[in-house]
């Protein structure tokens, strides 16, 4: 950012900070009031705005806590079209869960799967329907003071630690680095295969994290590609540049990359667009978020069968230490 912006941004950076410190204060002297659940709640946050991989780590939750829980999955459903709340059934789509949660529907048809901006209202609602469910996860409610939750899990990326950064619009961040303390763990997300044992301790040494706090760190890992002569990356997500590397060092074709901002809806002239400019492609590589929103489309079968959405997990340092950490909360709980 240049000395221009700088001085053109800091004032709004400022407001915007006086705005949420007073919005914090407000509930730290009970002015405001926030409430627990009689439920267990695990958060995944982050303190800037997108692209840490809060979807991937929910997904990593569902896959180690449902063999032993019944876990359920609720969030605000960014962007969705669709107002109040709403529980996923097989006719669910993009429109009205938002493209993550459509894509934790897809992957996980067996775990209850809501939205709700009141995310109180939310849980109580999800409840009369799966009365069942033992433990909820909250997707994107670090900033959600209305309700306490029971575990936090804050995220941050590798390449740009919250430590960094600064309030929007200077930087990325929404929310006080300070606001950092309430996490029960912090994962350092995003990292290179690169990362060594002393880059982990340079960073554990400038997060300077409390003694209750464990760290942990965690890598990308997307499947396999297919072998092509030429492909299309299809893209509407925050950070596209982790997934363009993979795929450049990964094949031996050529990659057109066609990018728009992070949650677009893809309109029918996108679909033309994307149509015209993939005739020529084996396949459409693009995320799983970005197929959940393209899945509501209408598109040709020209560019349905090759469309590749291409699924990641997580790598998690220590895993099973943040396994057993998240256990043993629950235990007390249930």
């Amino acid at each position: 950012m240049n000395l221009l912006s700088n001085i053109l941004y800091a004032p709004l950076s400022w407001l915007y900070g006086l705005g949420i410190g007073i919005r914090h204060l407000l509930y730290d002297i009970h002015i405001l009031h926030s409430r627990e659940v009689d439920i267990p709640t695990v958060c995944v946050g982050n303190l800037a705005v997108g692209g840490t991989g809060k979807t991937p780590q929910i997904e990593w939750l569902i896959r180690h806590l449902s063999p032993q829980y019944k876990v359920a999955v609720l969030s605000r459903g960014y962007r969705r079209r669709s107002r109040g709340f709403v529980l996923a059934d097989e006719h669910s789509t993009a429109n009205e869960l938002g493209d993550e949660c459509m894509q934790l529907h897809r992957k996980f048809p067996q775990v209850p799967v809501a939205v709700c901006k009141n995310r109180i209202e939310g849980i109580e609602k999800l409840r009369r329907h799966c009365p069942d469910v033992q433990v909820v996860l909250l997707d994107d409610a670090y900033q959600y003071r209305r309700l306490r939750c029971g575990f936090y899990i804050l995220l941050t990326t590798a390449d740009r630690l919250y430590i960094d950064d600064r309030l929007m619009p200077l930087g990325r961040l929404r929310d006080f680095t300070r606001q950092s303390q309430k996490a029960n763990a912090v994962i350092v997300t995003k990292c290179p295969d690169t990362m060594t044992a002393i880059d982990r301790r340079v960073i554990a040494n400038r997060l300077q994290l409390p003694a209750y706090q464990n760290l942990f760190f965690s890598g990308i890992q997307y499947q396999p590609l297919p072998a092509f002569r030429h492909a299309v990356l299809l893209t509407g997500i925050a950070r596209p540049e982790y997934l363009a590397e993979y795929i450049g060092q990964h094949s031996e074709g050529t990659v057109n990359h066609l990018s728009w901002p992070d949650h677009h809806r893809f309109s029918a002239s996108d679909i033309r667009h994307i149509t015209e400019a993939t005739q020529q492609a084996d396949y459409v590589f693009t995320t799983e978020k970005d197929y959940a929103r393209l899945q509501a489309m209408e598109l040709p079968d020209s560019l349905q069968k090759k469309l590749y959405p291409i699924e990641i997990n997580v790598r998690l340092s220590d895993e099973q230490l943040l396994a057993e950490q998240l256990k043993h909360y629950l235990h007390l709980c249930i």
